[in-house]
């Protein structure tokens, strides 16, 4: 975490000369030590007055900060106030998140403080909870048969590329969630499965990849669908409604594309 750690260095030092700036601080893989030579470095920036949504000015604290390459904000995972940079000198994937003090308020987890202005930060830390975002249950529910179905539309039609893909998706927001769920982490997509979950588990997401073949997808959505139902089973209170009609219904097509591909 050597080049992390010294880029992080090398923000402190020029952020605290600017007195808009109230603070720094760390998220992600710094938080668990978790960093290593592979690890992005997860920045906080909380500013006296809004930057996110200036896109100039969110560059240029980038560009200050180090021999900055390349920068997008992240409208794509759904956080515009994050600035996605590539820096060079060593070559380096940087977020940073351009907050005000009021939005420090509400987050997710309590990033580690690297630089604030009389305690500001860790006065927040200490006297409010961070809350990770928790599964949804009956959201996934009502999503997931008409997902199924979906799935079947797009191998009956031999658009094996696009089924083939959509595996993955229900593998990141549903499979994955649930599993790491199971096993008392977060639910961070496929965020680290391979140290994350048991070997059962990592073995039970596996076979829901697919070769680029129609029987193989078909194979990958049976064992999707078996999985979901089992961590259904395990992990959905019984206050859940569960899609009982679409489930079967899917289902039923499920088999007549499965006998239609033999």
């Amino acid at each position: 975490m050597k080049i992390q750690k010294d880029f992080a260095d090398k923000a402190v030092k020029i952020i605290e000369k600017d007195e808009s700036i109230i603070g720094l601080a760390a998220a992600g893989s710094w938080i668990n030590d978790e960093m290593d030579e592979y690890s992005d470095l997860d920045l906080i920036l909380i500013s006296k007055e809004n930057i996110a949504g200036d896109k100039d000015k969110m560059i240029a604290y980038a560009k200050s900060f180090g021999d900055f390459i390349s920068g997008f904000t992240g409208e794509h995972v759904g956080e515009p106030r994050v600035l996605i940079c590539l820096y060079d000198g060593p070559l380096l994937h940087v977020d940073i998140k351009f907050l005000t003090l009021p939005e420090f308020y509400e987050r997710v987890e309590n990033p580690v403080v690297l630089f604030e202005r009389n305690n500001q930060l860790s006065d927040i830390i200490n006297s409010t909870k961070a809350e990770w975002p928790q599964l949804n249950y009956q959201w996934i529910e009502d999503r997931f048969w008409t997902w199924v179905h979906y799935a079947c539309l797009k191998i009956g039609r031999g658009e094996l590329m696009e089924a083939f893909d959509f595996l993955s998706f229900l593998r990141t927001t549903v499979l994955s969630p649930l599993l790491q769920v199971k096993n008392n982490k977060q639910a961070r997509g496929l965020r680290r499965v391979e140290t994350q979950l048991s070997l059962s588990d990592l073995e039970n997401l596996k076979i829901t990849i697919a070769q680029y073949n129609r029987e193989s997808i078909i194979k990958a959505l049976d064992n999707s669908i078996s999985i979901y139902k089992s961590l259904r089973r395990k992990l959905y209170p019984d206050a859940i409604e569960l899609q009982t009609k679409a489930e079967k219904k899917s289902l039923e097509y499920f088999k007549k594309i499965k006998l239609s591909v033999k």
